[in-house]
This record gives structure tokens, sequence and C-alpha cells, in this order.
């Protein structure tokens, strides 16, 4: 009762599963990624064991083909599945069940796998595909542009409940200690790939590094702006520098990778969210 899109960029070395349902969570069920294996997508009536095992087989060598003939052949509940990997060298592969309820079916090509059961149309797999395609800039972005495109196409004919986005990239988790880039879950909403939207903003704004010319010195009409956050906000307290109430602040609002601990300057979409939201 969903549908979903696996897929990987090799040149940024990211494979990720972008997916929407009328089902509560369903990001608690259907992706699964590696960095060294590859991505999964189990749905329909899930069989949640083709996650870790399929990453499990792919991250030995085995293609997308291998790895879901494999799953399958040991599943004699096969024909209620639906499953899309996409492996470590961009071979893809998807899978629907006769006993998947109509509108039900996918596409694989190089890099993706497109998937869906119980759609409003035959529409929607070729909406995703064009989206992702077109889509330029990181595969988390190309992603949810083909997630929103599905479910403006009409998505899950039963209509809208959960969404979720999963991709993963060497090193790219908190701290740089696994490989979990973006992880994010709207678990039940009333319009839930639109809120996923602001939810990968607001990964950009916290995590995110913008260019050096976008670096905004702390001075003139910026430092005003920043003493008068400061001010109200009552870190500009009588005793205490502005180097030290800046620095407080910006730790308190989760910015110490955007701007500099000597209080010299702050990245450009920082001071314009704290700026919108303070003043």
């Amino acid at each position: 009762m969903t549908f979903s899109i696996v897929a990987c960029d090799l040149e940024e070395q990211a494979w990720g599963v972008a997916v929407a349902s009328k089902f509560p969570a369903v990001g608690a069920v259907v992706p699964w990624a590696q960095a060294d294996a590859g991505a999964v997508a189990t749905q329909a009536f899930a069989n949640t064991s083709f996650g870790p095992q399929g990453l499990a087989l792919m991250s030995k060598g085995l293609s997308a083909d291998e790895t879901l003939a494999k799953l399958l052949q040991e599943d004699s509940d096969r024909e209620l599945r639906q499953i899309g990997l996409v492996d470590m060298q961009g071979r893809s592969a998807t899978f629907t069940g006769e006993g998947c309820f109509p509108w039900a079916g996918g596409i694989s090509r190089k890099c993706y796998a497109i998937q869906g059961n119980i759609l409003k149309s035959a529409k929607v797999v070729p909406a995703i595909e064009k989206a992702f395609l077109k889509t330029k800039g990181s595969l988390p972005s190309r992603l949810h542009a083909a997630l929103l495109a599905g479910d403006r196409a009409g998505g899950d004919k039963r209509g809208r409940q959960s969404a979720a986005i999963y991709v993963v990239k060497a090193k790219s988790g908190y701290g740089g200690n696994n490989d979990r880039w973006i992880d994010y879950r709207v678990d039940d909403h009333d319009d839930p790939v639109l809120q996923l939207s602001e939810l990968l903003e607001m990964q950009e704004l916290y995590f995110g590094k913008s260019p050096e010319k976008e670096h905004v010195e702390l001075k003139g009409e910026a430092l005003q702006q920043v003493t008068d956050i400061l001010t109200q906000q009552g870190y500009l307290k009588k005793g205490k520098n502005f180097r030290n109430a800046f620095n407080e602040f910006i730790g308190n609002e989760n910015f110490e990778e955007r701007s500099d601990p000597e209080a010299e300057w702050i990245d450009k979409p920082v001071l314009k969210y704290l700026v919108k939201k303070f003043l």
C-alpha cells in the first residue's frame, strides 16, 4: 500500500529510498540502505527481512537481480511482495507479485527502481521517474522531488498518511561516525510528503555549509541585528562581552558549524533564519 523510489548517485557515492503511503510510520518498514551495500525498499505485504538480508547479499558483491532472485526464492508468500533494489554498481531490480492490489507495478533503470501498489493510476510511476531524472542537485533533493511528483500525480489511491526519506553515504552521519546522511520520517500527517520537504530544509539549514562568499561579517547592519537578538533573548547582559554572548546563543541554537567562534562571521542563510525567528 505504498509507492517508493530506490536510487543511487555513483558520483556522490550515496544510496537511498524515498517512500510514501496511506499507512502509519511507513519509514519504519520500507526503507533500508547501507553505504557499502546499496538500498532496498520492501513493501505491499512487506517482508521486512528483505531489508537486512538484501543488504547483506549485495555487500558480498551480488547484483540487484541476483539478490532479488535469492530473496524471492526463499519466500513462500513472494506473490504478495513488492520490492526495489539498487546495488553498489547502480544495477537495479524491481518486483511486483501477482497478489499485489492494483494499480501495482514498477520500473528499473540504471541507478534507480520505482514501484508502487494500490496507486491512483498507472501515471504515478512515470511521474516519479520524470521528476527524478530532471531534478538537479544532491540525491536527497532528487529523491524528494520524485516522491512529491508521484504524490501529486495521485499517489496511494486511499489517501496520504506517512512518508520517509533515508539516504546513506560513507562517514556522512553526525560527527562522521556512521553512514546515516539523511533519515527523516513523517509518521502521521495529512500531507506528509510536503512536510518532509520542511524537514529537508531544516537539515540543510543546520548541517549544510555555505561557500565563503556567503559568510556575513558581523559588522554594520548584521552586527546590529545579532546584537538586538542577543539583547532581546537575554544573552548580552552587563559584564558579558559580545563574543561570549554570541557563542552561547549560537550553541543553544545548534549553529556552531555555521558561524565563527571568534564572532567574526555567520552564514547568510542562518542569519536570515535567526532574524526572521527573533526580530
